[in-house]
């Protein structure tokens, strides 16, 4: 029973997490000022670490969810890909704009593009999430519940939500939001019946 209220706690500080992300971030042309200006932001360290920390409670609930080892494992690889490149995202972007902020040149925004965009980081975090969606997919067969497709939808549509406009960013989080709480109450519920019935 512990193990299942965990879970509950867990998913839905994963759901809240991943909503967080996408409504604080910062959204601008990231070019120039405007990309300097959103990359400084406070804002735009606290969505980043969000999701970071939003990744490490999605492989705890599904470690307290007892969805198998094959989706355990698929998730944690996915995530110890995909954590590097948001740390980049997170801590050298910021120190970008901070730095054009401070002394005017803008141009060092540019750089932007090789720290996120280089082979290596984006074959990382591109099979880092297909891995992620991999093990939610997975966790949604064992979970044998509409709910757990639910959840699992918002992490099958991570990658291609990083090329849709802000307001469907946002839509994405809230899905994995909804999923999360879905799948947390659908869990509260099953542990209910089995205290009940003693099973």
């Amino acid at each position: 029973m512990d193990r299942q209220r965990s879970a509950v706690a867990l998913l839905a500080s994963t759901g809240v997490l991943f909503a967080i992300y996408p409504i604080l971030r910062p959204y601008s042309s990231e070019v120039g000022r405007a990309g300097a200006d959103a990359f400084a932001s406070p804002l735009w360290i606290a969505a980043h670490v969000s999701a970071m920390i939003g990744f490490i409670t999605l492989v705890l609930a599904l470690r307290a969810l007892n969805v198998g080892t094959v989706a355990d494992v698929t998730t944690l690889v996915g995530v110890g890909l995909v954590l590097p490149y948001y740390g980049a995202e997170t801590f050298a972007l910021n120190v970008l704009g901070t730095d054009a902020l401070d002394t005017g040149d803008y141009t060092v925004v540019d750089l932007a593009e090789p720290i996120r965009y280089g082979m290596t980081q984006s074959v990382m975090f591109g099979v880092g999430l297909v891995a992620i969606a991999t093990g939610a997919v997975l966790a949604a067969r064992r979970s044998a519940c509409w709910q757990g497709w639910v959840f699992a939808a918002g992490f099958v549509l991570f990658l291609p939500q990083f090329f849709a406009p802000p307001w469907l960013r946002i839509a994405h989080g809230l899905l994995i939001l909804a999923g999360a709480a879905l799948l947390a109450a659908r869990t509260f519920e099953r542990q209910e019946i089995s205290t009940t019935t003693g099973a």
